[in-house]
């Protein structure tokens, strides 16, 4: 007794509408496939994923706290650098007449020298920041990318086989001599 497939897909016989049977045109059951595909790597990544950007936006935010602690130690240097500058005030008003002019340079280069080093720590700090975020989104989206590739190719290897693959030669090529049968 024949195997009732090979000889339904020998003969070229399509089922009618509304039956049951095997699709084997590739080109329609691929989106079905691709979508269970994605589907899956939804489903199972999805937890994963989440893990690496919970451990992300944690260095994220220790990068911040240590950059919150250095603006800390910037704002003491500059509440030490008020503090000296009052000292610089009282000297001054002490030696007015000979050094008031080289006095307020002094007063005036650390106000600046100080400003200056804040605003660049403060810029500093902000590029750490777009770095580290680029550079997560970056690894998130190679992850993603290799996961979904090794995904679909396990997918493909589990499916295709040698029987498979020529028993689909076979039927599209009874597909073919039934419709030049038709054509003539």
């Amino acid at each position: 007794m024949k195997n009732v497939t090979d000889s339904f897909l020998s003969l070229g016989h399509w089922p009618s509408a509304g039956s049951f049977g095997v699709n084997t045109d590739i080109l329609a059951t691929n989106p079905i496939n691709l979508s269970v595909v994605i589907g899956v790597l939804i489903f199972f990544g999805k937890g994963v994923l989440s893990d690496l950007l919970d451990n992300r936006k944690q260095r994220i935010l220790n990068t911040i706290r240590n950059s919150e602690d250095l603006r800390e130690g910037a704002v003491e240097q500059l509440e030490k650098a008020r503090a000296r500058l009052r000292k610089v005030e009282l000297e001054a008003d002490q030696y007015r007449v000979n050094e008031y002019a080289a006095i307020e340079r002094e007063k005036l280069a650390l106000i600046n020298s100080i400003y200056t080093t804040l605003e660049q720590q403060e810029n500093n700090n902000k590029e750490t920041l777009r770095f580290e975020q680029q550079r997560a989104i970056n690894q998130v989206q190679q992850w993603v990318l290799q996961q979904a590739l090794q995904g679909a190719l396990g997918t493909l290897n589990s499916c295709l086989n040698h029987e498979l693959h020529l028993r689909t030669i076979s039927v599209n090529i009874g597909i073919l001599g039934t419709m030049k049968k038709i054509t003539d």
